[in-house]
């Protein structure tokens, strides 16, 4: 069965979330009620949706400034695991573990670990 996003808040980060997890349509909560039928009468027939203010923003929007190890610790930190944890799992030094994630909270301006994973998570790098 087709899933249709419709949300509040259509950001690029959400927009490609959804995208890859299945999802055949992304509408912002507030699309009229006869275009949204047209939309899932679309869907329901095989057929896609972005909303195109969502789709340019997504493209438009600037690149990831985190490297690829940055982005794997940031998922483990969001999922509540701790720098020793992380270490332990990804077969670093803890010490190691925080300095990346010191250098992504710096290049995201985050105070914190969890501040910088929320970050990136709605950015959708994560």
């Amino acid at each position: 069965m087709p899933v249709v996003l419709i949300t509040r808040h259509a950001r690029p980060g959400g927009l490609r979330r959804a995208l890859a997890a299945g999802a055949r349509a992304s509408v912002p909560k507030t699309t009229p009620a006869d275009r949204l039928s047209r939309i899932l009468r679309d869907v329901h027939a095989g057929g896609r949706y972005v909303d195109s203010e969502v789709a340019a923003s997504a493209l438009t929007e600037d690149a990831c400034p985190l490297t690829e190890r940055e982005l794997e610790l940031l998922r483990l930190v969001r999922e509540g695991i701790g720098a020793a944890a992380i270490a332990e799992r990804v077969h670093l030094a803890p010490g190691t573990v925080r300095n990346y994630l010191s250098t992504a909270m710096a290049r995201l301006g985050a105070s914190s670990r969890a501040e910088a994973a929320r970050i990136a998570y709605d950015e959708g790098w994560i």
